[in-house]
């Protein structure tokens, strides 16, 4: 792979030195309007109008990862986020094939998805395509880029990678969900989320 030269080096840094001179309210738009919290993910936005706009950690700790299977495919998933009537959002969608990782809003803003606002407020929240019935969704790319996005989401806001902070949307109270069910191997998963 060819080196860039010194001019494409130096260019670079001025764009990158420009940009850190820019208001930080100019740098949060432009961030919102596509920068990921995750380099895996690629931004896929949820309507403003499914999620909370915040400042976490500063407005709400975050210390809780919940996961979700979708009862759905990844596309609609993403549209049904996308959808200002539907009142629904999660952070993050995961595709059952490759494992590609869709973020849908930032991690400083809080998602609609655990159907119980403390647990939205204090976590981030994780879907997987697939039905909870259909074991062969729960791929082992998905299982490997999945954990790999919650070791990360773990390292950045600090929170132990273990089942008392990841659970599953079942385990938030008031819950009438059962997924991610009883076909998702947990014992694989925190493996994997702390292998990373």
């Amino acid at each position: 792979m060819p080196q860039p030269d010194r001019r494409s080096l130096l260019q670079g840094a001025a764009v990158a030195a420009a940009a850190a001179l820019l208001p930080a309210s100019v740098r949060a738009v432009a961030a919102s309007s596509g920068e990921t919290d995750c380099p895996q993910a690629a931004w896929k936005p949820a309507s403003p109008s499914n999620y909370t706009a915040a400042n976490r950690p500063s407005s709400h700790p975050v210390d809780l990862v919940v996961l979700h299977v979708t009862q759905a495919t990844f596309g609609n998933t993403v549209g049904i986020f996308a959808d200002a009537a539907k009142q629904v959002s999660a952070h993050y969608v995961v595709r059952s094939a490759d494992g590609y990782i869709a973020q849908c809003l930032r991690e400083k803003d809080i998602g609609w998805h655990a159907g119980n606002w403390d647990h939205n407020a204090r976590s981030i929240g994780i879907e997987h395509e697939g039905w909870v019935d259909r074991p062969a969704y729960f791929t082992h790319i998905m299982y490997e880029r999945s954990a790999r996005l919650t070791a990360d989401v773990c390292d950045r806001h600090g929170i132990p990678k273990d089942r008392a902070h990841i659970v599953g949307h079942h385990e938030v109270p008031g819950s009438d969900h059962t997924d991610p069910g009883s076909n998702w191997d947990w014992d694989r998963y925190i493996r994997l989320v702390n292998l990373v």
